[in-house]
């Protein structure tokens, strides 16, 4: 069977291991904190059986021993001294990440161990707490979970053909064994996609938090400016990664938003103010109100680049890979 490390023991990381031992992987963690070391060995304790769930290693070289999976947990800073070590140890197997950016972490990987199986993910799943004692072993379950694939461009096989997907589709399996469902997309498309729906929405409810969060209007805050800020919670330096780490894609997504406010603005001084707004809103409104989006039917694809692209762009995702590798089981919104 499949093993796994994942390094990096935080709260997408530690739900990971909790996730990986639940489904019946052989998992090994790492976290540069000792203390967090500490409490994942003692979680992984089954005190009425005496059976460890996972193993706990005091080092990267340790914990990527003889797995044929390492999966980075770590912000986007402490990723390059991950791969260092991971390099130094040999590692030759293949190499996941889950951090919120994918291009970056790309470039990372070719250049501190170039010649990685690198599969990029990310999954859509997340608290406003962190650390290991946050973690959860269902967090994955019915999320979406993204996977890269190469740009078209770079690709040496021709398109359309079957190319080599073997890498992906183990990374893929593992994550669908864990109840996430996988959108294959490529990494531009993901950092793109996420400026907006992730990385913007920490901005602005930062934004309002920062505005209204003390004084009269903090007593008189509800339902509203609770839910507007909740990812204001998040640790600053987390969120900072996030964003500084995506900076090429988010900055044109808060554009168009100071763009957009600076118009809802412009209505609000016109002379039918209630007016104006309304119309300014619906869009909005209708976005929200149709997400999330409705399964449509399941099908069976062909396990190609091509065909899961086309999958992932129309903003579908696969529950399954077939045994043999030449499909997966594949929903569409409806």
């Amino acid at each position: 069977m499949l093993t796994v490390s994942v390094l990096g023991l935080g709260l997408i990381g530690g739900s990971l291991l909790r996730a990986l031992a639940r489904a019946g992987y052989p998992t090994c963690g790492y976290d540069a904190d000792p203390a967090t070391r500490a409490a994942a060995r003692e979680a992984a304790s089954d005190a009425p059986t005496g059976k460890v769930a996972w193993r706990v290693a005091d080092s990267v070289a340790d914990a990527a021993a003889d797995t044929d999976l390492a999966v980075l947990a770590v912000p986007l800073p402490a990723a390059s001294a991950v791969l260092d070590e991971l390099a130094h140890a040999g590692f030759t197997g293949i190499v996941s990440d889950v951090t919120s950016v994918k291009g970056p972490v790309a470039e990372l990987v070719a250049a501190h161990l170039p010649d990685a199986r690198h599969i990029g993910g990310h999954p859509m799943a997340g608290k406003e707490v962190s650390g290991f004692a946050a973690s959860d072993p269902t967090l994955f379950t019915d999320r979406v979970w993204a996977l890269c694939l190469p740009e078209p461009g770079r690709r040496s096989e021709p398109a359309g053909d079957a190319v080599p997907l073997d890498d992906w589709l183990t990374v893929a399996e593992t994550v669908t064994a864990l109840g996430a469902r996988v959108t294959p997309v490529t990494a531009a498309e993901h950092d793109t996609a996420v400026a907006t729906i992730s990385h913007l929405p920490h901005l602005a409810a930062c934004a309002i938090a920062a505005a209204g969060g003390s004084g009269l209007p903090g007593t008189l805050a509800a339902g509203s400016f609770r839910d507007g800020t909740r990812v204001a919670a998040s640790p600053p330096a987390l969120v900072a990664a996030m964003c500084g780490g995506n900076a090429p894609a988010l900055v044109p997504a808060l554009d168009d938003m100071i763009a957009a406010l600076a118009e809802a603005r412009a209505r609000l001084t016109s002379p039918d103010p209630i007016a104006a707004v309304r119309n300014w809103l619906v869009p909005g409104h209708t976005a929200r109100s149709n997400w999330p989006p409705t399964a449509g039917p399941t099908t069976e694809l062909p396990a190609t680049a091509d065909h899961l692209l086309a999958l992932g762009r129309a903003g579908g995702w696969l529950t399954a890979v077939a045994r043999n590798r030449h499909t997966v089981t594949a929903i569409r919104p409806a």
